[in-house]
């Protein structure tokens, strides 16, 4: 998340407490000492300049417990690691367990790869004993009626995978934050007959914490209206940096990048930025259409360059009115995979592969090569034309997410890994990425469908199954990862 998002919705909030006995300190002289340089050790493995971390010290008995909780809860975290430093009685944890609302991590890191046996004592097998209470603080969790924590296991010195699961949950934090701070803005209504996009923005907010404001789109219009020349023009050059504007290639409705087209593009972007900032928004879903020949209908019509710019700055824009797909988008940026605004286009039957992109906006991070801009005579199946953003994204593993409402009136994440490959995309001013999944192309799709999915999802780099399967277990949702075998 840049500076900017961080100053309006603060950094993730992630809380540290240790646990330890405090029957062993008058009998272990020095132990105590030597386990809180273990915890300080652990904290040093945070990345401070993404979360804020807040420090609650050592926890070594059930009185301590029931005097820290209270600064723990009052702390408002979106994420809490237990530091495992040596065998603890479960009073230590059940206390804080029982009161906290956020996800708690058990981290249990040995300082010793293994322990020199011949030469060892219990001093040593106590500073080594980070796993020894895990058991026991699961089974009280259950007792209490709560999650099971996530575990991490591991030594503390020169661990990779213990300091990339350490990275993950503070990106889980960042997305958790976010979600529960974020103002969404929502303009118009679903394009009319796509039953599958209406949302109920009480239940994003119930689920979610996200509010979600109504606007309307003559809000954006006074904006677009204030503009000046001088600013129309920085922003094309802006654009013009942003995007590179070939020659048209086989398909009829497109066209090189008219002045005209560009300028339009710039105005509304233009509209947008200031829109956004002046409401304080972290994203925005819209659909409207105007009458014929209308300031309305231009200005709406044409958001598609300026919703790029902003995704490029992690405010995540959403067509079609799509408030579901706008919070995958979200949940995407956060985790610092990208995150853009895609459905299924046509499949390839000699290679195996489907078209996987959409006609609005897309996040730049994520991009293969520089994006491209086209005119276009026509949107298909929408009002207006102008101008048409087209990229494809990175080549290697990909992650599909797809939010969707359920009958009883929750929602479910429906996840899935594939592959972005090389090779040629049509040139229709609208982004397409070759996508391969897993067992085949047919097979995938069933699957995926089967599940009901909303037509819309959102797409990002890298596989992330596993962490969407967390942050939907946190969220309390259900969710599906669609199998491979």
């Amino acid at each position: 998340m840049n500076k900017m998002k961080e100053e309006k919705m603060g950094k993730a909030r992630i809380g540290v407490f240790s646990v330890g006995y405090d029957k062993y300190w008058s009998q272990f002289p020095g132990l105590l000492d030597e386990l809180l340089k273990k915890e300080a050790e652990f904290i040093r493995k945070i990345p401070v300049e993404e979360v804020e971390v807040f420090s609650f010290g050592m926890v070594d008995s059930p009185a301590v417990a029931y005097e820290k909780v209270k600064e723990i809860v009052a702390a408002n975290l979106d994420f809490l690691f237990c530091d495992m430093l040596t065998y603890a009685t479960s009073g230590t944890f059940g206390v804080i367990a029982r009161s906290v609302q956020c996800p708690i991590v058990l981290v249990a890191l040995q300082p010793l790869k293994a322990m020199d046996y011949k030469q060892a004592t219990t001093y040593m097998q106590l500073v080594n004993d980070d796993i020894c209470a895990l058991p026991e603080f699961t089974g009280v969790a259950v007792r209490l009626g709560k999650p099971v924590p996530e575990i991490i296991i591991g030594t503390l010195y020169d661990d990779r995978q213990v300091d990339e699961e350490v990275r993950e949950y503070c990106r889980i934090a960042k997305v958790l934050h976010s979600l529960k701070n974020a103002k969404l803005g929502h303009i118009g209504h679903p394009l009319n007959s796509m039953m599958d996009m209406n949302t109920d923005p009480t239940m994003l907010t119930a689920f979610f914490g996200s509010h979600v404001i109504s606007y309307e789109p003559n809000e954006l219009l006074q904006q677009m209206e204030n503009v000046s020349d001088r600013e129309v023009k920085e922003k094309e050059a802006c654009i013009l940096d942003f995007f590179d504007t070939p020659d048209p290639v086989s398909d009829p409705i497109s066209m090189k990048l008219r002045d005209e087209d560009l300028k339009v593009a710039a105005k509304v972007s233009l509209a947008l930025d200031k829109f956004v900032d002046s409401n304080g928004l972290n994203g925005l879903a819209y659909y409207y259409d105007g009458a014929d020949n209308s300031s309305i209908r231009q200005l709406m019509s044409n958001l598609i360059v300026g919703n790029s710019l902003l995704t490029a700055r992690h405010i995540p824009m959403c067509g079609e009115s799509d408030l579901k797909t706008l919070v995958a988008l979200m949940i995407m940026d956060r985790l610092g995979i990208g995150g853009s605004f895609a459905e299924f286009h046509p499949i390839d039957f000699n290679d195996g592969f489907v078209l996987v992109g959409h006609d609005g906006p897309h996040n730049i991070s994520i991009a293969e090569g520089k994006p491209v801009l086209r005119s276009l005579k026509k949107y298909h199946g929408k009002p207006g034309n102008g101008a048409g953003v087209e990229f494809k994204i990175k080549e290697g593993p990909i992650t599909l997410l797809s939010i969707n409402s359920t009958y009883d009136g929750k929602f479910k994440l429906i996840i899935a890994e594939g592959e972005s490959v090389s090779g040629p995309i049509p040139p229709t001013g609208n982004t397409n990425t070759r996508g391969f999944f897993q067992p085949d192309v047919r097979t995938f799709l069933k699957r995926w469908i089967s599940e009901g999915p909303t037509h819309h999802f959102a797409l990002g780099i890298g596989h992330h199954a596993a962490t969407l399967e967390k942050i939907a277990r946190y969220l309390n949702l259900e969710y599906k990862i669609i199998s491979v075998n």
